[in-house]
């Protein structure tokens, strides 16, 4: 079976090792130890350390290392060869130079994933798309508004998540992971972020509360609604044979079709319902 790109990214921080496995056992698609935001200056060699003697390929994770102009990146680098690091976070990338030294110092065939936080790794983020090994982009949405003075997540932000969706697409990357919503104990809030995330072509979104993964995975898989519609474009479809043929009023042509092929075949990779 083919591997199946994340939908849920669960954040545990770096300084919590208590913590790591319960992570895992949150039910995201994948754990971030992050050793950047989440840890204070005076744990981060402590939070690397608790990590490197845990890392293992029994319970593969990423890992958020520090920020390339930070006294402690090349210190975290040393980890991203380790065996079970299953891909790196840059945060405030900006330069497909610091992508390229992340690559030396990862393993051969370890993702990395370039955060765009800032105004200046937004304006680079076509050169950042063709670092070696970028797999797809992550929208730090929060530290992006400090940055730029954005008050707002709604229409404020929209082209540039659209932005990235449409650099991800023409550089042939994922499509990329949505930021943090902040509210925890608010699953519909969750939901509507997440939805609006997948709306905008966004394929994963950031978790920092296991209380949060559920309505993010389930927001990523094609509703009962998407799939009863998807059959019934492709029963139409294998029926005409070729000809010209409408569905509920409405013409089903090649990217309708192209579309309902989509739906079914993430629901059969998800394992159906």
């Amino acid at each position: 079976m083919e591997s199946l790109t994340p939908r849920s990214y669960l954040f545990v921080p770096g300084n919590r090792p208590e913590r790591y496995a319960k992570a895992i056992a949150a039910g995201a698609d994948a754990v971030i130890v992050d050793l950047e935001d989440a840890v204070p200056p005076k744990d981060k060699t402590s939070a690397r350390a608790a990590l490197a003697a845990w890392l293992s390929p029994e319970h593969p994770v990423l890992i958020r290392v520090n920020g390339a102009e930070s006294s402690w990146f090349r210190e975290d680098l040393a980890l991203c060869k380790t065996p079970g690091v299953a891909g790196v976070l840059l945060p405030k990338a900006e330069r497909i130079e610091d992508i390229r030294l992340l690559a030396e110092h990862s393993g051969a065939a370890t993702p990395i994933l370039p955060l765009i936080e800032t105004a200046r790794g937004f304006w680079n983020a076509h050169a950042l798309a063709q670092g070696p090994r970028v797999q797809r982009f992550v929208f730090g949405s929060i530290d992006f508004q400090i940055d730029l003075g954005i008050q707002g997540e709604e229409e404020e932000l929209l082209y540039f998540r659209s932005q990235l969706v449409l650099v991800s697409r023409i550089a042939g990357l994922e499509p990329p992971v949505d930021g943090v919503t902040t509210a925890i104990d608010d699953a519909e809030r969750v939901r509507a972020d997440t939805l609006r995330a997948r709306r905008l072509g966004f394929g994963a979104k950031l978790c920092i509360h296991p209380r949060q993964v559920s309505p993010v995975n389930e927001c990523f898989v094609p509703t009962a609604e998407e799939e009863s519609w998807a059959r019934r474009i492709m029963e139409a479809a294998e029926a005409a044979q070729g000809a010209a043929v409408a569905v509920e009023g409405k013409m089903v042509d090649r990217p309708v079709i192209a579309r309902a092929e989509a739906i079914l075949r993430r629901i059969k990779q998800r394992g159906g319902r």
